[in-house]
């Protein structure tokens, strides 16, 4: 189970270093600082399954409860929203084990 957490947290931390050095070039592109939300990068991507979300949530019973949630995520840069959650899996798959350090004189 921690190498899955940790294989999972490990591509959504690259995902996160993708967006943030593409929104990286676009801030140096335009000498101010571009943080490019993940709704836009979504839409680029692949717009029909943004739409499909937004239409699932539209037709289900708990989506006026989670709308505001989904508008607010997307709404958030896409390096911090992988980023976050890649960091916290990468750390819940961390192994447990007590590291022993020798010093110089002890080998």
């Amino acid at each position: 189970m921690r190498l899955f957490l940790r294989i999972l947290g490990t591509l959504l931390i690259a995902c996160a270093m993708i967006f943030l050095i593409i929104d990286g070039t676009r801030s140096l592109a335009a000498s101010s600082l571009v943080f490019t939300p993940l709704a836009v990068t979504w839409e680029q991507l692949h717009a029909a399954s943004l739409a499909g979300l937004r239409e699932f949530l539209t037709t289900r019973l708990f989506g006026p409860l989670i709308e505001p949630l989904v508008a607010a995520l997307l709404g958030c840069p896409g390096w911090a929203v992988l980023g976050v959650p890649g960091l916290v899996l990468a750390w819940a798959g961390r192994s447990r084990r007590e590291r022993v350090f020798l010093r110089q004189d002890q080998f």
